[in-house]
């Protein structure tokens, strides 16, 4: 088995970018990202979509209406707990963070694709994994 450090890890010059991404996660769920409709027009790109932790696929529009007729819970009020924060260039303005996701006995792991735009972070595409809290996670093999 590899090193659980293979998904932990951020170069450190990216450090300060992680930073100002962790707080805006989940998405949706936090003060700093936002928590009212004009908030989520705002952070998604107009292509934006997602993967849901079902596996089904989620269009921007279908989102915005979901979250217009239910508001969306407040991570912190709910104890939720991201934990393993990691950050990945992918290209010019264009990152990708990955973390898991506690929500009482729900482990999820999340990936967000980042941009940043003339306005401010903007979310390209999320997905939202449930994972078994005794599956072991492994990496590329040591050859």
């Amino acid at each position: 088995m590899a090193s659980r450090k293979t998904f932990f890890t951020t170069d450190p010059a990216l450090l300060p970018i992680l930073d100002e991404l962790r707080p805006l996660e989940p998405i949706f769920h936090t003060p700093e990202f936002g928590l009212e409709p004009a908030d989520f027009d705002r952070r998604t790109a107009p292509d934006y979509w997602e993967v849901g932790a079902s596996g089904r696929r989620y269009s921007r529009e279908f989102i915005l209406q979901m979250l217009a007729d239910a508001p969306p819970v407040n991570a912190a009020t709910a104890r939720w707990r991201a934990s393993g924060h990691a950050l990945r260039q992918l290209g010019p303005d264009t990152y990708l963070l990955t973390y898991s996701l506690r929500q009482g006995e729900r482990l999820t792991r999340r990936s967000t694709i980042w941009e940043r735009s003339v306005q401010g972070w903007r979310v390209l595409f999320h997905q939202g994994t449930i994972v078994s809290s005794n599956e072991d996670d492994t990496g590329p093999s040591k050859q």
